[in-house]
């Protein structure tokens, strides 16, 4: 037996040697072994030939028994390694579906009663562009995304650079310079790879607004510029979509949900014109607290949250409106205009 052993061994060896496949090399050691045991099947016993291979069948029927258990077992191995594969690869939860880990990470939303995993689920099939991924718009993408809504989109057409880093906490020094999109992509699936990330590097214009808001249930608007502000809410109004605005001033921050669909003002009942040049600074000319943007953004996530789960109050026809500098805050009404351009019976 000891003989035959060796013999397989220069087998297998001198298969290596050549180049030859390991199915080959299997193949050859398969053939010798029923060899062997055709030899002991078919010679008497005591023949020199079955003798110079053993003598003893039992010992090849263990020794072949123990090889086919290996093989099944290396053959079971590999067949989960590749399912798990595939599946990491192909294999995708039906939307609102939680994958394993989701319900551990959204524990605390879970046993908020007015969220519970109704709320979570309606998180997760939910969509939400972000319009402007600066101070605004860094602290809702992050909160967005670790609270587990399951389509996150961004638009900006602007790059990061040192001047930003002051408020936008999404993005890091090391990437100055890299589109802000793609380094709120990259911040936002490191926090939560659960989640899905559209990012757009361009700009948002009259062009695309009606189609790239057709695939979202709410926007937040966290731009700086009025021509913006003014296209989105318009965007929003014809799609029947609720727009979350947030806006920030030096020390100051206000936020509200404009949703003329649900009986709710536009922003442009609230602010019919954009004011006249100088009269409203950017965060550039006039400065603004590093932190404010972190209260107003994280808001603005706030009332995303709530809307979409169905939890409590939004500020739908009220603006919350935070001063920093002397840590009040004060809710100010707001009233849908008949006369307004964008939603009234006019516009």
């Amino acid at each position: 037996m000891l003989l035959m052993l060796l013999v397989a061994a220069g087998l297998w060896g001198l298969g290596v040697v050549m180049g030859t496949s390991r199915r080959a090399r299997l193949g050859t050691l398969a053939a010798l072994y029923l060899v062997v045991l055709a030899v002991h099947v078919g010679l008497a016993s005591g023949h020199p030939l079955r003798l110079a291979v053993g003598g003893d069948l039992r010992g090849w029927l263990i020794l072949g028994g123990i090889a086919a258990l290996v093989a099944v077992y290396a053959l079971a191995v590999r067949g989960l390694k590749a399912r798990a594969e595939e599946g990491d690869v192909t294999e995708e939860p039906a939307r609102g579906e939680f994958r394993p880990g989701e319900l551990d990470r959204y524990a605390r939303h879970i046993v908020l009663r007015e969220i519970g995993g109704l709320g979570q689920r309606r998180l997760k099939e939910a969509r939400v562009l972000v319009v402007g991924a600066g101070g605004l718009g860094s602290p809702a993408l992050l909160y967005l995304a670790a609270a587990g809504v399951g389509t996150i989109g961004v638009i900006d057409d602007d790059e990061v650079d040192a001047g930003n880093l002051q408020r936008q906490i999404i993005h890091t020094d090391s990437g100055i310079g890299m589109p802000k999109v793609f380094s709120a992509e990259k911040a936002m699936k490191a926090l939560n790879p659960y989640v899905e990330v559209r990012p757009y590097k361009r700009r948002l214009d009259e062009e695309i607004a009606a189609t790239l808001l057709a695939d979202y249930d709410v926007v937040l608007d966290g731009t700086d510029n009025f021509g913006t502000r003014y296209l989105v809410n318009k965007a929003c109004v014809a799609a029947g979509k609720p727009l979350i605005s947030g806006a920030l001033s030096q020390w100051e921050g206000q936020v509200s949900v404009f949703h003329p669909a649900e009986d709710g003002p536009c922003y442009q009942c609230i602010f019919p014109e954009a004011p006249a040049p100088g009269l409203a600074p950017s965060c550039a000319e006039a400065g603004v607290l590093g932190p404010l943007p972190g209260v107003v953004g994280s808001m603005m996530a706030v009332e995303c949250i709530k809307l979409i789960a169905g939890a409590g109050s939004v500020l739908r026809g009220e603006m919350l409106i935070y001063d920093a500098l002397w840590g009040e805050t004060r809710k100010i009404g707001l009233k849908r205009r008949a006369d307004c351009a964008c939603c009234g019976e006019k516009g």
